[in-house]
C-alpha cells in the first residue's frame, strides 16, 4: 500500500482544535521523546531537519528549505515524513505548512486550557502575521465565548487582518489592550521585549510563541519575575530560547521558576489569582504528535 500525501487543504478540513489538544496531551504521556536538529547551508540557503522518535507513537522528520532570494515561490517549502513505531516503514507525507499551523497553534492552546481563567472575555493577539490567524482559529475553538482583540506594531497590517478577521478589533494602545485582556498572546518577531510586566494583574495569562531564538524576548524581566511561569519542553526552551535563556544567564531567574513541562501536564494548576505565563517552544516531538493526529483524522475520514 502507498503511503498517503496529504497536502495542505485536504488536510486542513479535516482537523479539530480540541482534538488536537487531546492528543498533544496523550503524546506526553507516552515515554520522553528522543528529538535531533540538522542544519545545512549554501548562503543564503538552509537545509533544516528536525527529528523526533517516541515509542508507542513513531518517528517523524519534519524537513524544511528556506531560500529567501525565492520571488515567485514560497522561501519556506517542505515536508514531514511520517514513519510507523512497529516496523519503520513510511506511514505518509504531510505538508510542511500544515503540520507547522496546526502543531504552533495547538500547543499554545493547550496550555492556554489549562493555565488560562475558565471563561475569559477578551483575548487579546499581538502581532499581525500567519500564525496570528492561526492563533485565532484555535482559541476561538478553546474560548468561544470571548471578544478578540489585536494590536500590531504597524497599524496597516492590524487594519489589514481585522479585514479579513471581522470578529477582531484593532486596539490602538498596547498598555490597554493588555490591561483589559484576560489573556495575552504574543505572535511577532520581536527582539527587545514589548510587554511591560508592571501593566498585568492578578488572574491574567500570557501565551508566548515569538522569540525561537536565544536572541530574542517577547516579555520582560517584571512579567517573569510576577508570573508562575511553564513550558512547553525544558529540553528545547532552557539554554535555546531567549525569552528564558537571556534571564537564567543573568541570574534573573532560577531554573526553579521554570515549573513544569508538558510531560507533567498535571502541575498545570495555578491558583485562581496567579498571573500565569506559557513560552511555547516547539520541537520535533510536538510535530511527531501533530502529524499522528493528521493521519489519524486523514484515515477516518
Amino acid at each position: 500500500m502507498n503511503p498517503p500525501v496529504i497536502p495542505f487543504d485536504q488536510g486542513d478540513t479535516l482537523l479539530d482544535w480540541l482534538g488536537l489538544t487531546d492528543a498533544l496531551a496523550a503524546g506526553h504521556s507516552l515515554p520522553k521523546a528522543e528529538i535531533g536538529d540538522t542544519f545545512l547551508y549554501r548562503n543564503p540557503d538552509t537545509l533544516l531537519s528536525r527529528a523526533a522518535w517516541i515509542d508507542g507513537l513513531g518517528m517523524a522528520v519534519k524537513t524544511a528549505t528556506i531560500f529567501p532570494q525565492n520571488t515567485e515561490k514560497p522561501t519556506i517549502n517542505g515536508g514531514v515524513s511520517l514513519y510507523s513505531d512497529s516496523d519503520g516503514t513510511l506511514d505518509a507525507i504531510i505538508d510542511f505548512h500544515l503540520v507547522t499551523k496546526w502543531k504552533t497553534a495547538g500547543d499554545s492552546l493547550l496550555a492556554a486550557l489549562h493555565l488560562a481563567p475558565a471563561n475569559p472575555q477578551r483575548i487579546l493577539i499581538v502581532g499581525a502575521g500567519t500564525v496570528a490567524a492561526s492563533v485565532r482559529a484555535a482559541f476561538g475553538a478553546g474560548f468561544p465565548d470571548a471578544a478578540f482583540g489585536l494590536w500590531n506594531r504597524s497599524p496597516q497590517r492590524a487594519a489589514e487582518f481585522a479585514k479579513a478577521h471581522p470578529d477582531v478589533t484593532v486596539e490602538p494602545d498596547l498598555e490597554t489592550a493588555v490591561r483589559n485582556a484576560d489573556i495575552v498572546i504574543g505572535c511577532t518577531m520581536a527582539t527587545t521585549p514589548w510587554l511591560c510586566g508592571d501593566w498585568l494583574r492578578p488572574g491574567q495569562h500570557v501565551n508566548l510563541i515569538g522569540a525561537y531564538r536565544p536572541d530574542m524576548r517577547e516579555v520582560d524581566d517584571t512579567t517573569l519575575l510576577r508570573s508562575r511561569v511553564y513550558v512547553d519542553s525544558f529540553d528545547t526552551t532552557v539554554g535555546h530560547i531567549g525569552e528564558v535563556k537571556i534571564p537564567l544567564v543573568a541570574g534573573t531567574i532560577a531554573r526553579e521558576h521554570l515549573l513544569a513541562d508538558y510531560y507533567d501536564l498535571p502541575s498545570f494548576k495555578p491558583a485562581t489569582d496567579d498571573i500565569t505565563l506559557f513560552k511555547n517552544g516547539g520541537g520535533a516531538h510536538l510535530d511527531l504528535m501533530t502529524s499522528r493526529y493528521i493521519l489519524d483524522r486523514w484515515r477516518a475520514r
